[in-house]
């Protein structure tokens, strides 16, 4: 079963164009011949890396995407690791990564974008019936006078301490 996935190796910084593109060639067809597919190839040139590798500070990058089946992406791996001139890489399973962001673009299309829909118009409040109703609302409740009732309960004292 072909998978897809993302290998990317740094090569030497001490290594030619030419013999540069011998070794993606050579890659290439390892998976080609090994019955996967390269579908695509990106040189990302010369960057400097994060931390020292193998006594270099800086490197080739190459960014590989390949659909093949496990087995032949280990044999690419070996290849890798056993080359002189790779001095680090990563392979990542993107299959699963894509039909994760497939999945999350789906549900993101079901809902409705709040940008999209026209701005309503606040609405007002309906205008009072009668001047009395509005006269009583406006008036303030006077408090019901505190009244000493004898309870059970014994008494808490609050203090407003500031």
């Amino acid at each position: 079963m072909n998978r897809t996935y993302e290998i990317m190796f740094i090569v030497r910084p001490d290594v030619e164009e030419a013999e540069l593109d011998k070794l993606i060639e050579g890659f290439s067809a390892n998976v080609t011949n090994g019955g996967g597919e390269v579908k695509s190839v990106e040189k990302m040139g010369r960057r400097r890396l994060a931390y020292t590798v193998r006594k270099f500070n800086d490197g080739f990058y190459i960014l590989l995407n390949v659909a093949a089946a496990g087995s032949l992406i280990t044999e690419i791996e070996r290849r890798l690791r056993v080359s002189e001139q790779v001095i680090k890489f990563i392979t990542v399973r993107m299959d699963e990564e894509e039909k994760r962001l497939a999945k999350v673009k789906a549900i993101r299309d079901t809902k409705v974008k709040r940008s999209a829909q026209p701005i309503a118009a606040p609405v007002q409040a309906p205008a009072a019936a009668s001047d009395a109703d509005t006269e009583e609302e406006k008036k303030p409740v006077a408090a019901a006078p505190a009244e000493h009732v004898a309870t059970d309960a014994p008494h808490e004292t609050v203090s407003t301490a500031v």
